[in-house]
């Protein structure tokens, strides 16, 4: 499973992601009321281990995600990448709650 890393220009995912984010937004909305509050989640450290099961999850919660995005907000000078991983957690939940399941239409992918 040993390959070159992946490369990913952010201009292109910051491009990317408006991209999706307007689709939403065309959607739902401004605003998106999501369902759920806490969610499971996989410690980092396993999370790409993918030859060996999780031998920890975690529960995660959805307005503490977003109560750090709005911190940020508040003070951008206080930006650290682990926002990133706040953000995430937000869109997934964004895209369960407004599409099919979860996946992209024409997706049999689960």
């Amino acid at each position: 499973m040993d390959s070159e890393p992946l490369q990913i220009p952010l201009n292109q995912l910051r491009h990317a992601f408006e991209l999706a984010l307007q689709h939403i937004e065309a959607s739902a909305g401004s605003a998106v009321a999501l369902e759920h509050d806490y969610f499971w989640s996989v410690p980092g450290d396993e999370l790409y281990d993918v030859l060996n099961e999780p031998r920890t999850t975690t529960i995660g919660q959805l307005s503490e995600s977003w109560q750090h995005l709005e911190n940020l907000l508040a003070d951008p000078d206080q930006a650290v990448g682990y926002h990133l991983v706040w953000l995430a957690d937000l869109l997934r939940a964004i895209v369960q709650d407004t599409t099919q399941g979860g996946t992209p239409c024409g997706d049999s992918r689960a």
